[in-house]
């Protein structure tokens, strides 16, 4: 009764204590945290990146938090990704201040998106933002604009990344071609929305689609692409301090007079996801499955070939569900290692093995359907695999070509013409040893205990012998 007693206090003093936590660790309404939340985006955009984000400004607006600053550089990265980042951005109540830095970043293709939804743009000096065209998908070539028409009259925006003070050319005409004119045009109604509704300009982030064209820090706040440079974050406090912005929860002043900047790392969860997403690690995932499973297959009960492929198929499978996976490229892989396994139990000579390379190196190729850098399988590991595979095959070839050439040393012909001894005397039916086994025999005539016998025949395992004249004195 006691011990029920204690058990009760405990769990109700654990209680009382996670609730008074819960209560300090949010504070009453309307009371700000003075503090403001820093996110960091390095490298290109995948789906980590986007869980690392939107969580953030998730949390930062459960935690009462005044600003949210995302301190970026990236070369682009995922559709998907990008616009899961934006949507949080476009729906969080607290300000969003996205700052290209430190200085010889850059904000190029989906960042420019980014920067274009955030309430606030920043830059740092030398860094740069543009080229925001979509990639293709299936490793196409971009497709190109039409030829401008001959009248270069207008003065707008800069052109590239180069600077290099040539006059400006006009918006190009419609683009031919099917899906990747759509995907330009979609993406141009994209940015075109989110710069009108953060009153940016919206021509240049227009040219930056189709034309692919980059800016610098300098010409992007003289051009109205951003609001902003600072050089550090005391400058970039100061710069904002006392703007008002509008966001999902209506206009907001920022006030960033003794605010505190506290960094948010990326957790174990977004470490684990940047891991198992990486299609490097996916891929490697997938076969360590594949392989694991057939190896439990054939050696039922082992477990752990078993235990460990079904973990690493499973790991694959979500990343690649998460990533843009061109489907038809799993299934070949999937067929390819298929194959090269039934070259071992199959005596086809190479023509499964051979096929399943070439299957299996096909789909590695094809497997990721985009050519967004930092999203492909390395040509040099997909080669060191198929060059593994292919020398496997090849030696399964010459083991079962060697062994066709060897002479039969077990089964029924190598039983016709052995020697037998007989272990008895009898007529008709009697025992013989023939390679150190006991055999039931049958012979024509009387057999004496000792005498040397050939068997002539096999009859299911009785053998037929005769008596064998050359032993015979």
């Amino acid at each position: 009764m006691n011990t029920l007693r204690a058990l009760l206090v405990s769990v109700l003093c654990l209680v009382a204590v996670a609730a008074l936590s819960q209560q300090a660790g949010v504070p009453p309404d309307g009371a700000g945290t003075g503090r403001a939340v820093l996110l960091e985006i390095n490298g290109p955009l995948g789906p980590a990146t986007s869980d690392y984000v939107v969580r953030g400004i998730r949390d930062a607006e459960q935690q009462r938090a005044q600003l949210v600053i995302i301190q970026m550089d990236t070369p682009g990265g995922l559709d998907s990704a990008m616009r899961d980042i934006i949507k949080a951005i476009l729906g969080s109540p607290v300000p969003v201040v996205t700052w290209v830095a430190p200085g010889g970043s850059r904000a190029a293709s989906a960042g420019t998106y980014i920067l274009y939804a955030s309430h606030i743009a920043a830059m740092a000096p030398a860094t740069n933002l543009g080229a925001a065209t979509p990639v293709p998908v299936g490793g196409g070539q971009q497709p190109a604009p039409a030829d401008p028409p001959a009248d270069s009259g207008d003065d707008g925006a800069d052109q590239g990344a180069g600077q290099d003070g040539s006059p400006d050319r006009p918006d190009p005409a419609p683009m031919k071609g099917g899906p990747e004119a759509k995907a330009v045009n979609d993406a141009v109604a994209y940015i075109r929305s989110l710069a009108e509704q953060r009153g940016r300009n919206a021509d240049w982030a227009e040219r930056a689609v189709r034309e692919s064209a980059s800016m610098t820090a300098e010409r992007a706040v003289e051009e109205n692409v951003i609001d902003l440079i600072a050089a550090d974050m005391g400058e970039l406090l100061q710069a904002i301090d006392g703007r008002t912005v509008s966001t999902d929860a209506g206009d907001v002043v920022i006030e960033t007079g003794g605010l505190a900047v506290e960094r948010v790392e990326p957790d174990w969860r977004t470490e684990l996801l940047s891991v198992i997403t990486s299609p490097t690690v996916a891929y490697m995932l997938l076969l360590a499955g594949i392989y694991g499973l057939i190896f439990e297959g054939y050696n039922p009960g082992a477990i752990l070939p078993g235990v460990v492929g079904a973990i690493c198929l499973l790991l694959a499978l979500y990343a690649f569900q998460i990533l843009p996976v061109n489907y038809a490229g799993l299934a070949l892989i999937v067929l390819g290692v298929l194959m090269m396994i039934g070259e071992i139990f199959v005596p086809s000579f190479g023509a499964l093995g051979i096929g399943g390379i070439i299957a299996f190196v096909v789909g590695s190729v094809i497997l990721m359907d985009t050519d967004v850098p930092g999203f492909g399988v390395p040509l040099a590991l997909i080669g060191s695999i198929a060059l593994l595979g292919g020398s496997a095959v090849m030696a399964i070839v010459w083991f079962a070509m060697r062994a066709r050439n060897r002479p039969i040393v077990s089964g029924r012909e190598d039983m016709i013409g052995a020697e037998a001894v007989a272990l008895g005397d009898f007529s008709g039916t009697g025992m013989v040893r023939v390679h150190g086994e006991l055999w039931n025999a049958h012979a024509g005539a009387p057999v004496n205990q000792g005498q040397i016998l050939r068997v002539k025949a096999m009859h299911g395992l009785t053998l037929e012998v005769e008596p064998d004249e050359s032993k015979e004195n």
